[in-house]
């Protein structure tokens, strides 16, 4: 199903673990700043829309929502096109549009017409960015890519605390079509992250060719693997109770007689944890001794998250729901910053550009079901302690599948030849014969002269199942 690839992993390029790794950070930092804190962000303007369009709350939220589900839901498209044109053209098109789209959003008569600008064009934008700075980040770091992936997961906090109140600020000066036009200004800094996403170069010895591997444009041959569909099976149940407390912790203090900036607050609170959480557990998931364990510690970060909401709905005042946001953004930060870099160790370099686009996919269904389902259960039962319960019952069954699951295939994995022994067989295979004349020092300089693979991850049965 695909051509040759552009721009991809070059053979026998070692991931430089910085250099202009850090430019390649710094870019990624800012496009899951935009990614995820964006669709949050731009209901700071739903208020106006209401009164220009004559619609209701949720007719403006499924902005978000079609954002949202752009972000996700494409991701196979993106795996395609970075499969076949390489992650700096994708990027710098994904830019454009993400500008285009809300700059023709200023212009809108309708609200249909602020679904298809906002939602389709800019979502679809944000996502062709998204997807392959993840990609990059991964190639350019192997050894700190947990350290690298939790940096670059913390754009989400810190965009979402910096981009709420400039909208409001842009929203009291400009009116809601103002600022649109200059969010989408702001949003051609993709452009520049895009330019930053230099292609590793294999460097070409005389009298040899350069080192090139063929790949699908949509590499299915993931779903071979266990490690890898026991992911996505775990994310996707995840995602249907991850994102439901942010939602409505906001209304839960309210209804409990709590005032509207107190009720704010706590996002604030649980933003600014979520900031250092994030860091704070890549630097943990890349010590030498963890490392190896990221996929349990995966399990431990969700089954943390699932308490931190069975606990939440016990809260009976403000001070209960601060506890709750605190927990609840170290154990979000957690998940934030390993989801990637467990699917990165579980599935190796060249199949990730196809495995996140899948997985994604995959997340986008939760990502509709998940928020309305909760929705539905406070409207039936005018309880909200009801959808906390719920958000932790799902995201604990998706620790639970990924640990038990993981452990299970790990005891009926075949035993794999240790690497001792695999030298030695392959000294043997490569041995000449005693009379052949040839200088055993000469063929012992030519194995180790190979070159090594570009960030391979060396798969162990904790990280690859």
């Amino acid at each position: 199903m695909g051509g040759a690839v552009v721009d991809e992993g070059p053979t026998g390029v070692k991931a430089p673990d910085g250099g202009w790794g850090w430019a390649v950070l710094l870019g990624c930092f800012v496009i899951t700043g935009f990614s995820y804190a964006f669709p949050k962000a731009v209901s700071v303007f739903f208020k106006e829309l209401m009164q220009e369009f004559g619609i209701g709350y949720s007719d403006t939220a499924w902005i978000s929502s079609i954002l949202l589900a752009m972000l996700y839901g494409t991701g196979p498209l993106c795996s395609v096109c970075v499969n076949r044109f390489g992650c700096r053209p994708v990027m710098l098109v994904g830019g454009l549009f993400a500008s285009l789209g809300m700059v023709a959003a200023s212009f809108c008569q309708s609200i249909i017409q602020v679904y298809l600008t906002t939602g389709v064009i800019t979502g679809l934008g944000l996502a062709l960015n998204f997807q392959p700075s993840l990609i990059m980040l991964n190639r350019y770091f192997s050894k700190r890519r947990p350290m690298a992936n939790g940096l670059a997961a913390a754009g989400s906090p810190v965009f979402l605390c910096a981009l709420s109140p400039l909208g409001q600020l842009l929203q009291d000066h400009y009116g809601w079509r103002g600022g649109f036009l200059i969010l989408g200004g702001l949003l051609l800094n993709c452009c520049v992250c895009a330019a930053l996403m230099r292609p590793l170069v294999a460097v070409v010895q005389p009298g040899s060719g350069l080192p090139r591997s063929s790949r699908r444009l949509l590499d299915l041959s993931v779903f071979r693997d266990r490690g890898f569909v026991l992911y996505a099976v775990a994310a996707s149940v995840m995602v249907l109770g991850l994102f439901v407390p942010p939602v409505f912790v906001v209304s839960y203090a309210k209804d409990l007689r709590v005032p509207d900036t107190k009720a704010a607050f706590l996002l604030t609170v649980l933003g600014f944890i979520d900031i250092f959480a994030r860091p704070a557990a890549g630097f943990v998931a890349g010590l030498g001794k963890v490392r190896p364990y990221s996929v349990y510690l995966f399990s431990f970060s969700m089954f943390f998250n699932g308490l931190a909401d069975l606990a939440g709905s016990t809260a009976g005042d403000y001070g209960g729901l601060v506890v709750f946001c605190i927990f609840f953004g170290i154990s979000y930060g957690m998940v934030g910053a390993l989801q990637f870099e467990v699917l990165m160790a579980i599935v190796g370099t060249h199949k990730f550009s196809s495995a996140i686009g899948l997985v994604l996919l995959m997340e986008a269904v939760a990502v509709l079901i998940g928020p309305p389902s909760g929705g539905k259960l406070l409207d039936v039962t005018h309880v909200y302690k009801y959808v906390f319960i719920l958000a932790g019952a799902e995201v604990l069954t998706s620790s639970l599948i990924l640990l038990l699951g993981n452990f299970f295939c790990i005891r009926k994995k075949p035993k794999e030849p240790q690497p001792e022994v695999a030298a030695a067989d392959e000294e043997k295979l490569h041995k000449p014969p005693a009379d052949s004349g040839v200088d055993l020092r000469e063929v012992e300089h030519f194995l180790k002269a190979e070159p090594e693979k570009n960030g391979e991850v060396v798969h162990t049965p904790e990280t690859s199942v």
